[in-house]
């Protein structure tokens, strides 16, 4: 699964060198056996981004992407939006979305994200938002995916601040960043992704990856 993630990563050509990080020595073995660079990080990492940003302290770059090993439905089309964000120099943090699907307006683990009319992020939420008041069918909801990418003196203040009220509440990291004055901004993604939970997830994303393997 892993590798899949590495070979979309790879292949969409913005972004090098594209390294795994991990805390883990089954998969770091697994990774070295199929010539995928990898770097070892703590085990003591909170989150994605900070085991990025253990990451930032062995490879000197400009912006860096936090990708889940557990998404192999990536294809190489999603880091074009997210990347291109940076040609704005306001942008500091960069995120996908997608449409959320009528079945998943009230499920608290696709995460719904609102904007403002330039792209900044207002609020992501485990609750449909926005609250369709008048019940008048909004179908406008957008779910969050959970793929940044950030400057380094972002990723670096990210990681230095401590968890704040919200994020604790909702259990969503991005919310650190909105709490303390650290814009995100959000592209839209080509399609959603399928990020594997359980193994009803896992079969999911085994249908789908043997439909791209055999050219369906």
């Amino acid at each position: 699964m892993v590798e899949w993630v590495w070979r979309a990563a790879r292949s969409s050509g913005r972004m090098d060198p594209v390294v795994v990080a991990t805390d883990t020595d089954e998969v770091a073995a697994a990774c070295r056996e199929r010539g995928i660079p990898v770097l070892m990080t703590s085990a003591a990492c909170a989150s994605g981004s900070d085991r990025v940003r253990e990451v930032a302290r062995q490879i000197d770059a400009d912006i860096y992407v936090n990708i889940q090993g557990d998404e192999p439905t990536l294809t190489a089309d999603f880091f074009p939006p997210l990347l291109d964000l940076f040609e704005r120099a306001e942008v500091d943090v960069a995120t996908l979305a997608v449409p959320c699907a009528p079945q998943e307006f009230a499920n608290p683990n696709a995460v719904k994200v609102v904007t403002a009319l330039d792209g900044r992020a207002l609020y992501f939420s485990r609750a449909a938002i926005p609250f369709d008041r008048d019940a008048a069918g909004f179908a406008g909801y957008r779910k969050h995916l959970g793929i940044y990418a950030y400057r380094r003196a972002a990723l670096e203040r990210f990681a230095a601040l401590t968890p704040s009220p919200l994020e604790m509440v909702e259990k969503l990291e991005q919310l650190r960043l909105l709490e303390n004055g650290i814009g995100i901004y959000v592209a839209d993604a080509p399609r959603d992704t399928i990020g594997v939970d359980t193994e009803e997830d896992l079969k999911r994303a085994e249908a789908v990856l043997g439909g791209l393997a055999s050219g369906k």
